[in-house]
């Protein structure tokens, strides 16, 4: 039953920072959809491409909860190192499925200015990745992150 609150906790911060990123901004910054009529098959590309992002960070905010024992929120961390599911392939699918909605969204969106929040935002996740969150996973977890840092690649 523990699990429970931290899948709560999740949807909360799921909203709150994916949710936001990836979903509200890039809405809001091109201000209007597409009308269905006008659909090609970039539309249909960024549509698929958004619901393969979705689908990967759900998976690992439910990883999160599960095994981790946390959120995905700096503020709420995982207390639990989760090496498994998709952090097999990646030390940060979760990055790689919003950076997928956001290339989905993009796409689907076709604004020049929709493609320059996505890159920003991109490198951004690089710099914070780097430079904040591999210090604070080696703080944290010692050993064991320096052995899953030397099996797993950064991204892919």
């Amino acid at each position: 039953m523990r699990h429970h609150n931290y899948i709560w906790r999740n949807l909360f911060f799921t909203i709150l920072q994916p949710g936001m990123v990836a979903v509200v901004i890039p809405w809001w910054i091109a201000v209007g959809l597409p009308a269905y009529e006008t659909w090609n098959t970039q539309s249909w590309a960024g549509l698929i491409l958004f619901t393969i992002g979705s689908v990967i960070t759900l998976a690992c905010i439910y990883s999160f909860a599960t095994r981790g024992a946390g959120t995905l929120s700096p503020a709420d961390p995982t207390t639990k190192l989760v090496v498994s599911g998709l952090y097999r392939y990646s030390r940060n699918p979760m990055y790689v499925g919003v950076s997928l909605m956001l290339l989905g969204d993009s796409l689907f969106l076709q604004k020049q200015s929709v493609w320059i929040y996505a890159i920003v935002v991109f490198a951004a996740f690089n710099i914070y990745v780097i430079a904040f969150e591999e210090p604070r996973l080696r703080k944290d977890f010692g050993e064991d992150y320096d052995t899953y840092r030397k099996n797993v690649r950064r991204w892919l």
